[in-house]
């Protein structure tokens, strides 16, 4: 594997001459982790059961939800959505991980790599959107019960839903296709285990600062500005947890409370290492790492942590598998 990747590194020197045009470029090579061959089958091993118990733990929710009527409600609603999106995120990426640890040339085509990049970067912008909309949620919930349900309607959680797809999907397309402009003339070495920004940046012939700029930029404020939403939302609910007088009504606050903070730790820690401080110079392998935190262990972790310890939910869930049961 060592001698075809180094082969492979030497074409690509080869490719054409510097200041050629990006269309020299017709693949990149995702070099993701280089180890023996005993470690990429391991790795493989471990990727493909994280994947399939991602997407059954993310997939059991939307079902349970999607069945359980009393669960229609903005609360659950939301819930479903981002397991939805969960599934399709951890999708982006990881099925073409698996294909590379088994493959030799481990490569990817120029569009498909700008498509994993638009599609992995998008949903990710969306999951932001969407921890903000839910923080907001509970905010509603516990600090206006008695508007709550006056403003949260049934129209109003679609509009919010539908918002948080829409603009997760607007939110990188310019840069996208800048980036996809730029000139690629070799090596077409990627360093990464996804087509990321800054490995492509990398790569380009041609220094582009305002383009980088404006990609950090708005990397930036979706971080940053939905972590200080949900920071702020979640100051509120807890000075009016705070003030309730029921032991048991500030134990289910803090319950509901504390599994999205955790789901947001998790996210947004990873994120803001890589992309809102790119003057750090992180080294590939911290790359590699955190990128598969947050591509792959917050996706695996999220049913768990802030759906399946709800009782609702849990009920739901062995209704669903009763009727299964029964079917059979």
């Amino acid at each position: 594997t060592i001698c075809l990747l180094t082969s492979q590194v030497s074409d690509s020197m080869n490719v054409s001459e510097p200041h050629s045009s990006f269309a020299s470029v017709r693949e990149f090579v995702l070099l993701g982790f280089s180890c023996e061959w005993k470690i990429q089958i391991l790795l493989f091993s471990l990727f493909t059961t994280t994947y399939a118990l991602t997407v059954t733990g993310n997939g059991a929710i939307v079902c349970a939800l999607w069945c359980e009527w009393r669960l229609h409600i903005p609360m659950y609603r939301f819930l479903g959505n981002f397991s939805f999106l969960e599934i399709w995120y951890v999708s982006s990426t990881v099925p073409k991980m698996l294909v590379n640890f088994l493959s030799d040339k481990k490569t990817i085509s120029f569009a498909g790599c700008f498509l994993q990049f638009y599609f992995f970067f998008s949903l990710g912008t969306s999951e932001c959107f969407l921890l903000a909309v839910m923080a907001f949620d509970r905010y509603l919930a516990i600090c206006r019960p008695l508007h709550y349900p006056n403003i949260m309607t049934g129209h109003f959680c679609t509009k919010l839903v539908i918002i948080c797809w829409v603009c997760g999907f607007l939110w990188f397309l310019i840069p996208i296709v800048f980036i996809s402009q730029m000139p690629f003339c070799g090596p077409n070495i990627i360093d990464h285990v996804v087509c990321d920004p800054g490995p492509l940046f990398a790569l380009a012939c041609a220094s582009a600062p305002t383009t980088q700029q404006l990609c950090y930029t708005l990397s930036s404020l979706v971080i940053f500005g939905n972590f200080l939403f949900i920071l702020g939302s979640y100051t509120l609910v807890l000075l009016a947890v705070l003030r309730m007088p029921s032991a048991t009504g500030r134990h289910k606050a803090f319950s509901t409370c504390g599994s999205h903070l955790a789901v947001v730790s998790l996210f947004y820690g990873s994120l803001m290492v890589m992309y809102v401080s790119p003057g750090l110079g992180h080294s590939a392998d911290i790359q590699k790492v955190a990128t598969l935190f947050y591509a792959m262990v917050t996706p695996l972790f999220n049913p768990l942590i802030y759906s399946l310890r709800n009782k609702e939910i849990k009920a739901a869930l062995r209704k669903v598998l009763g009727r299964l049961n029964i079917i059979q």
